[in-house]
């Protein structure tokens, strides 16, 4: 195996082990407190921490060779799991159900914390496809990429529930504890042959700082790059749609263990699409790839739910899931080309933290919504006069109707995303990028 699969490898077992302790976490806080309010908090800390850490992150990327910032990442995952496990032994009883205790909020957030960590691993991944990768080939290996995200997906919500079920939290962080170990050792023994940070010697030398200053130089220093992080997080910002309705939507429709099993079969997408990119590529112009995915992501949003159908429903999600990491893997490819390697990680973790800083915003504005406006309008409101003959009426008509025009503006913003100057200056920049760095 080549580097580049080893560490793909190693990135696996690391991903896998952090979002089992972050599902883990979840799962036994609510099955302990029976608290909506806790969980949902759970998920508003991750998203926060994501979007605040990650121009840090890309910044720690940058300053230090890639494999020393992954082993930093493991590093400090293992310490925040380890004083995790003791808060968890030495809290006194009851003192992890009570939902306003400091005793439960302090380990909720040493396990986020430890959780968070991780996330330089994943910015630091894509750079090193720029290391490792031949740019004829870096489509492919953002294929697997993709791939290998898809199958930590599949397999994380599986191994947490059983891991919650057999042994709570004290048996989910020994086995944290263990694989973050493991991940570290393996690692140790890839060989990565990286430049220093200062690819050029002539260069002056800059200090070892997040220097936003300067990313937002670099990425604006490229026509049209500022409008594919902005596109990407407006795309994010519908998706948080998704995050906010799918789950109740989809048990509106059928019981939780059917919904259960059948999105993990769903998830099995990601896994197909990352084989398929790893073969095919992107072809020549993944931005236009992009686009054209998010045309039929939207497109496919607009449709599965105008009946109250599972299967149609089950459809849509496979294709959307499908399609998802064609997106990711274009806007990679993308940024790899036409952003210099010494500043990737800035970029990145900016990319990052905009980014996913839209998916929580709407799914906290979405949930209130649908519940006191959507869900009325086509119960017994002018919507279920309107088009309820057809669409139909109920809570889940209302939940059905906000995928529907989530679904129309996404395809009325990459409709214009398409014919925008920015689209084609950014394609003509990553034209041009091979050559220029030749």
């Amino acid at each position: 195996m080549t580097p580049f699969h080893l560490l793909l490898a190693n990135n696996l077992v690391a991903n896998i082990t952090n979002f089992t302790v972050w599902f883990a976490i979840t799962f036994w806080v609510y099955l302990e407190t029976r608290s909506v309010f806790a969980t949902g908090m759970i998920a508003g800390v991750y998203l926060t921490f994501t979007a605040a850490f990650g121009i840090w992150f890309g910044s720690l990327v940058d300053h230090h060779r890639k494999k020393v910032a992954m082993l930093g990442s493991s590093a400090v995952s293992l310490g925040f799991y380890a004083l995790a496990f003791a808060l968890h032994e030495l809290a006194p009883d009851g003192a992890l159900r009570e939902v306003y205790g400091p005793w439960l909020w302090a380990f909720v957030l040493t396990v986020m914390l430890g959780v968070i960590a991780g996330n330089v691993r994943m910015i630091a991944l894509p750079t090193l496809v720029t290391l490792l990768v031949p740019e004829d080939r870096r489509d492919k290996a953002n294929g697997l990429v993709g791939m290998v995200t898809g199958i930590g997906f599949l397999t994380t919500s599986v191994i947490s529930g059983f891991l919650v079920a057999w042994g709570g939290m004290h048996l989910t962080l020994l086995l944290a504890l263990a694989a973050t170990a493991l991940a570290m050792l393996q690692l140790s023994a890839v060989p990565v042959h990286e430049p220093r940070a200062e690819a050029h010697p002539d260069a002056p030398r800059e200090p070892k700082r997040v220097d936003l200053a300067g990313t937002i130089r670099v990425i604006a220093g490229v026509p049209g790059l500022f409008a594919l992080i902005l596109f990407a997080s407006f795309n994010n910002f519908l998706g948080g749609v998704f995050m906010a309705l799918m789950d109740a939507y989809g048990l509106s429709l059928v019981s939780v263990q059917t919904w259960g099993l059948l999105f993990g079969v769903l998830s099995t997408a990601f896994i197909f699409s990352g084989l398929v990119i790893a073969r095919t590529g992107l072809g020549k112009s993944p931005l236009r790839t992009l686009l054209l995915v998010n045309l039929a992501m939207w497109a496919v949003c607009c449709v599965f739910t105008l009946r109250s159908s599972i299967e149609l429903l089950a459809v849509g999600c496979f294709i959307w899931f499908a399609l998802g990491p064609y997106a990711e893997a274009a806007e990679q490819t993308t940024l790899q080309t036409v952003v210099p390697f010494e500043r990737q990680g800035r970029v990145f973790g900016f990319a990052q933290s905009v980014e996913q800083a839209a998916s929580p915003l709407t799914a906290f504005l979405i949930g209130p919504l649908t519940q006191f406006y959507f869900i009325p309008l086509m119960t017994h409101g002018a919507g279920a006069d309107a088009i309820g003959a057809w669409f139909g009426t109920g809570p889940e008509r209302g939940i059905a109707l906000v995928f529907t025009l989530a679904g129309l503006i996404g395809v009325v913003a990459t409709v214009l995303a398409f014919n925008s100057r920015a689209y084609q200056q950014l394609k003509d920049a990553y034209a041009r990028a091979p050559a220029a760095v030749a």
